[in-house]
């Protein structure tokens, strides 16, 4: 790797090791291609974001703004390619080096990016307008990436939850990710810092303990997520799916369990995504497990997120998790049984252990949401509809608001429109608001030292 130090950044040749060493010259064209129908920008911003891992801003336009400067480039040879990358963050380096990790990291992203353009082209077989179609999308893409593993039991702990914690919350996910290493579970997170990074961790160690040298740290992210998220650097298995909604079908198709720790909107979004699917009615009889868990400290925060599902979902919504406070060995044992329950389940009805065919997810679910504020204003947020669909429209609200805290796109349209203005039955928007002020009170929507500017208004 051949490299020299600027005022703004390192420049460096770097070489690709076991994956995507070749491209044709209609992928190489497509990445260089800085217009719409081009590749370009979405690698760019996918390997700036990579390259800038622990960087502590989570505005993606803060960071793009930061390193204007920064280039990537395509260098075809005739053994292969190389990448060329133009004034990236030093601290993707070491002693002059790229970090293994974060090389792996940009190769991956390469690989995802090129695969989803190239089997999108074959329109004839994934129909992206079709539940199915979706679907089995998803699944090309994962087996492309390799997360897809036919040979081994389900093992694979979801763990969502805030990027935003303090430390005391922090090393309570370590915990858990302890104990779950050391009942041979795999973590599986959205690959960023915070609630995302401590299980990891934490199940790192437990991993070594066990002797295991082929624990799995699995990381999926999206394009309009990842640069206020980056990987983390114990992610070992990273892909990047097209949008959040396919990076959130990508989480519960590979899962055999997933467990929520405390965080802001995004996870809330998450919570709302899983329990719609889960409420659907022809996945009342499909073993999840589903744990909500914190420390002592987090009890309040729990009780808080408990009323909003029932006021919002309903008692049905509220059986399907369980909440366990300040224990991480009981967290730990009950995901456990959970997984070996969905083992049987799985094999009784002959379902991959790899990938759950079974789950029944609705469309509405599944579509890109848009984030604008025509589309924010219509949400059907009313009780004359079936409860999953209702939780699919609340999924989206929380969406938006993402969008317009962290997503480079939503926070333009912030700043040119105003707040994103949501509207709906007074029963469904108090516990919404509510929950929302104290996401704000307790700084959840931004990074620690951050001030919060709601990019959403409730309209009652």
């Amino acid at each position: 790797m051949l490299n020299t130090k600027t005022s703004t950044g390192i420049n460096a040749r770097i070489t690709p090791e076991g994956t995507m060493e070749v491209l044709s010259r209609h992928e190489v064209n497509l990445l260089k291609d800085k217009s719409k129908e081009g590749l370009y920008d979405l690698f760019r911003q996918c390997a700036l974001a990579i390259l800038n891992c622990g960087n502590e801003s989570d505005d993606s336009k803060e960071i793009m703004e930061e390193f204007q400067e920064f280039d990537i480039k395509l260098v075809n040879q005739p053994r292969g390619i190389k990448l060329e990358v133009i004034n990236a963050p030093s601290n993707a380096f070491v002693d002059g080096e790229m970090i293994k990790g974060i090389k792996e990291h940009l190769f991956s992203a390469l690989r995802d990016i090129v695969y989803a353009n190239s089997i999108l082209a074959k329109s004839s077989e994934f129909d992206l307008n079709t539940s199915s179609g979706i679907t089995n999308f998803i699944f090309h893409q994962l087996r492309n990436a390799q997360i897809l593993e036919a040979s081994t039991q389900p093992n694979i702990v979801v763990c969502w939850g805030g990027h935003s914690i303090s430390r005391q919350e922090y090393d309570f996910t370590k915990e858990v990710g302890h104990e779950l290493g050391l009942r041979e579970l795999s973590v599986c997170t959205g690959c960023g810092p915070g609630a995302m990074k401590g299980p990891m961790k934490g199940a790192t160690i437990a991993h070594a303990k066990q002797r295991i040298t082929n624990g799995r740290y699995i990381g999926i992210s999206e394009p309009g997520i990842i640069a206020a998220e980056s990987p983390n650097p114990i992610v070992n298995e990273l892909t990047i799916l097209p949008d959040i909604e396919k990076r959130l079908e990508a989480f519960v198709r590979t899962g055999h369990a997933i467990i929520v720790f405390p965080g802001g909107v995004g996870t809330a979004e998450e919570i709302l995504y899983l329990l719609g699917i889960l409420l659907h009615p022809g996945n009342s009889k499909i073993p999840f497990p589903v744990i909500f868990a914190g420390s002592k400290e987090n009890e309040s925060y729990f009780n808080m997120i408990d009323t909003f599902i029932g006021g919002a979902l309903g008692e049905e919504a509220q059986k399907r998790y369980k909440i366990i406070i300040d224990d991480s060995v009981q967290v730990a044992k009950e995901v456990k049984a959970g997984v070996e329950n969905v083992a049987h389940y799985r094999r009784v009805h002959r379902d991959a252990y790899y990938f759950n065919w079974l789950l029944k997810i609705d469309s509405l679910f599944q579509q890109p949401f848009q984030p604008t504020h025509e589309n924010m204003a219509k949400l059907q947020l009313h009780r004359e509809q079936p409860v999953h669909i209702l939780a699919a429209n609340l999924r989206r609200a929380f969406s938006g608001i993402v969008a317009g805290n962290v997503k480079d796109d939503g926070i333009r349209r912030v700043e040119k429109f105003g707040p994103f203005e949501i509207h709906g039955d007074k029963s469904i928007l108090d516990p919404l608001e509510n929950l929302l002020e104290s996401f704000i009170r307790e700084h959840r929507m931004k990074l620690p030292g951050k001030v919060y500017t709601p990019s959403y208004r409730i309209v009652n």
